[in-house]
């Protein structure tokens, strides 16, 4: 016989917390937006029916228990894989960059999406393993985080690439590698950085460097999107100059206003209150992530949920240091405020995956 659905168990997952302020963020990031194109309505629609799929998406993925992402985190890693190189034969090419997919539909950043399936299938490898991690285990995640950097660094990306060697790491880290390690590790770095610099970057990238130290070197070529990112930053002053008066990003000064410099757009124009309030959203995430990670069911929910979180944040603070003028300039949005899909839609999939990981509770066995 046919046993009878029972509904009276049919449960909805879902964090109040983390879902109002990403919302908010959003709408933030809408208006934000509709300033920096200078209101180009046709702008605005797209943003907005990425951020209502984004959130439907964050809805989804937030209701499959956390089993279903450690039993298929290889094949979400393959796929994204998969992306990656249609997108070295198949990708279009902007500015010398292929890092974009037509999917027809949208153009997808492949990168975009690897960044979210590396931590998955890295915390569903270490999480069983005994403490702390040892040497085989070791080779094999940094053999495979190395991989996937050189994969998007060649497109080139090194901002994404960055912050995929970072999750990578990061996990590598939650899960108990060794301080000896670490140290070890992080001395050959800094004895390679000669090596890198004249091997690995590419010309471009070499001058972004040497244009964080000293912008004024050539202000009107390669330094001339930190310094319009200071000027907009610094004249905004407490209060900034109100809503789309923002003389840097409005007279064309400010370069990419609505992607990768759009803080120093909210900067102008809402001045210094503004921005608190804006990253006062982003720390309430960061902590609530960080509390959702404690509070995790098991060892895999809270390496998930600690890569991903530090994902988002890395993000955020390469994007801020990078408008500040603190790092070179490397090509990173403003997590749920600058424009674009891919990056939109890779956070809101990584979100519901914190929500799944944090909502879903083990019964107790009696």
């Amino acid at each position: 016989m046919k046993k009878k659905l029972n509904f009276t168990k049919f449960s909805i997952y879902f964090d109040p917390y983390l879902f109002i302020a990403i919302t908010l963020l959003s709408v933030m990031g809408l208006v934000f937006l509709y300033s920096a194109s200078q209101g180009d309505i046709n702008t605005i629609v797209k943003q907005s029916v990425f951020v209502g799929f984004g959130l439907i998406l964050m809805f989804m993925m937030s209701q499959p228990d956390p089993d279903f992402y450690n039993t298929f985190s290889g094949v979400f890693l393959i796929f994204s894989l998969i992306l990656i190189f249609a997108t070295m034969i198949f990708g279009k090419e902007i500015n010398g960059a292929k890092r974009w997919l037509d999917l027809g539909i949208f153009t997808l950043q492949s990168s975009e999406i690897i960044k979210i399936s590396l931590p998955i299938f890295l915390s569903s490898y270490l999480y069983n393993k005994p403490l702390p991690i040892n040497l085989r285990h070791t080779f094999i995640t940094l053999s495979l985080i190395g991989f996937t950097f050189l994969l998007i660094a060649r497109q080139p990306d090194l901002g994404t690439g960055l912050v995929v060697l970072m999750a990578g790491a990061y996990i590598l880290f939650l899960a108990g590698l060794s301080w000896r390690f670490i140290g070890t590790s992080f001395g050959i770095f800094l004895l390679s950085l000669p090596f890198l610099w004249n091997n690995f970057l590419e010309p471009f990238q070499r001058q972004r460097i040497q244009t964080l130290f000293n912008p004024n070197a050539d202000p009107f070529g390669t330094g001339w999107n930190i310094t319009q990112s200071k000027i907009a930053i610094g004249s905004g002053g407490i209060n900034g100059k109100g809503f789309q008066e923002g003389s840097q990003a409005h007279l064309d000064f400010l370069p990419e206003a609505e992607t990768d410099f759009i803080f120093a757009v909210v900067a102008e124009e809402f001045g210094f209150i503004g921005v608190c309030i804006l990253l006062s959203i982003f720390f309430f995430i960061l902590l609530r992530c960080l509390y959702l990670a404690f509070n995790a069911r098991d060892r895999f929910c809270r390496l998930t949920i600690g890569g991903l979180s530090l994902v988002f944040a890395s993000t955020l603070f390469i994007n801020l240091s990078m408008v500040a003028g603190i790092i070179p300039v490397v090509g990173m949005p403003l997590p749920f405020i600058s424009k674009g899909g891919s990056s939109l839609l890779s956070f809101y999939l990584a979100f519901g995956i914190i929500i799944s990981m944090a909502t879903h509770k083990k019964l107790m066995q009696h």
